[in-house]
């Protein structure tokens, strides 16, 4: 089977909805040993963990902050002592993102960008990367966004914490190279999950309108691009930001 992950252990952040809960159900569907990860509403959280078990590779669920560098630790600690040490690693957790004026920003808020996008990042990759130097093999796929590309306003904070992830992608996949590791970006355009479910229909109709593919994002396209980036065949591509928003942007 094409893209196969057999054995492969892979950790999603944020992975119980959204995003995060698709590519969860591929890399399964795909033999991979998925980790699921939420740090609120356990009730969603066990509802979508019992979608994953029925495809019946091997997983678990775990709840930890992933911008605390203890809870980080503990994090991975439970995965190896459960699963084994991680293969794949997806950054996937977010926090709300409101478009504001700049001054209606605080650096409170800033800091929360930085810290999803960067801090948390930093912290799960250092502490993947002694198992994958080790085994000569890694597969590291931030989410960053098609924001960054288009300069999205009123937005900064988002916008700037998203650039900060790319840079920190980019350089990251020059240094891991040699080690058999790729650190690769998926850019996604705005696909309506849950948490849009409040989002006014004039802006979603506006958006739609300037999709060149003329259709909506699904979560599945999303999927099955990070599939591909931690599959073998992927292992020549690396420090690439695959776009996945129907032809809005290129990189």
């Amino acid at each position: 089977m094409a893209f196969t992950l057999e054995n492969r252990i892979v950790l999603i952040t944020g992975s119980t909805t959204g995003l995060g809960k698709a590519m969860a159900m591929e890399f399964a569907r795909h033999g991979a040993k998925v980790v699921m990860n939420y740090y609120n509403n356990r009730t969603r959280a066990e509802a979508t963990f019992a979608e994953l078990k029925a495809i019946g590779s091997p997983c678990m669920i775990t709840q930890a902050n992933v911008i605390d560098p203890d809870s980080v630790k503990t994090l991975f600690n439970t995965i190896e002592s459960a699963l084994g040490p991680v293969d794949i690693l997806i950054p996937n957790a977010t926090p709300d993102q409101p478009l504001k004026p700049i001054e209606e920003y605080d650096w409170d808020f800033y800091q929360s960008m930085i810290d999803f996008f960067l801090k948390s990042p930093y912290l799960l990759t250092t502490a993947c990367l002694p198992h994958m130097k080790r085994q000569k093999w890694g597969r590291i796929i931030n989410i960053t966004s098609e924001v960054f590309s288009l300069g999205v306003a009123p937005f900064t904070a988002y916008v700037a914490a998203k650039g900060a992830q790319t840079g920190f992608s980019r350089s990251l996949s020059n240094e891991l190279a040699p080690f058999g590791i790729t650190v690769n970006m998926i850019s996604p355009g705005w696909i309506p999950v849950e948490r849009h479910e409040k989002d006014p229909q004039e802006m979603k109709d506006m958006y739609l309108a300037s999709i060149p593919a003329g259709r909506w994002g699904l979560p599945e396209d999303v999927a099955a691009a990070a599939l591909y980036l931690a599959s073998e065949e992927a292992a020549f591509v690396t420090g690439q930001t695959v776009a996945v928003n129907g032809g809005k942007t290129f990189h």
